[in-house]
């Protein structure tokens, strides 16, 4: 049985909440952020890539970074989680809003309508890479420009995909969800709990 403690590959204080509700045993492994990020992580989007593609590719890559990372520094081998989360509307990729006029743009672009949320999460070791994806749809109900900007002034939209946390205040926008929450969050803990155990860690 291996040690049962992994690496988390991600910055996303929403992230560690949730492996912590399910018990998970983890320590950080942080890339650098912009503008110093490293290159193999980049998570810019491919010309032509669907949203599918896309998320899963950039878990992949985090997580098997992460693994290279720990290679090369010679510490106790773990398993690397990482995971991204990004928007789905009408085909187009939504992901973090640039300022706040962005995150006002995409608020009212997501107003009274469903949109997609695809969380794709990875788990590398000793060269193996595994991955599963959770895709659940999300309704808003229209939103007024005023709630709009009392949001954005919050500050809360600025590091989240899609410009909101449905954890947080943005919850009051939610007509109906179909899928997983902990996925919309950000880690979908069904997908993460089956894919740890594939690797063979207790839970």
């Amino acid at each position: 049985m291996i040690d049962p403690r992994i690496y988390l590959a991600s910055r996303s204080p929403r992230r560690r909440e949730l492996l912590s509700q399910i018990g998970i045993r983890f320590d950080l492994l942080l890339f650098r952020a912009a503008p110093r990020e490293d290159a193999e992580v980049s998570e810019a989007w491919l010309p032509g890539e669907t949203p599918e593609a896309y998320v899963q590719r950039v878990a992949r890559i985090k997580a098997a970074f992460g693994a290279d990372l720990l290679a090369s520094r010679r510490v106790v081998p773990r398993p690397v989680l990482a995971a991204d989360t990004t928007l789905d509307l009408d085909g187009e990729i939504i992901g973090k809003p640039n300022d706040e006029a962005d995150a006002a743009a995409i608020l009212a672009r997501l107003s009274g309508r469903s949109h997609r949320v695809l969380t794709a999460i990875a788990l590398a070791r000793d060269g193996r890479i595994e991955h599963r994806l959770s895709v659940s749809e999300v309704r808003f109900r229209h939103l007024g420009a005023d709630e709009i900007r009392r949001y954005v002034q919050s500050g809360e939209p600025m590091d989240k995909a899609g410009a909101y946390g449905i954890q947080g205040r943005a919850a009051m926008f939610v007509e109906e969800i179909r899928g997983s929450h902990s996925g919309i969050v950000g880690l979908p803990l069904c997908e993460t709990a089956l894919l740890l155990r594939d690797f063979g860690y207790p839970l």
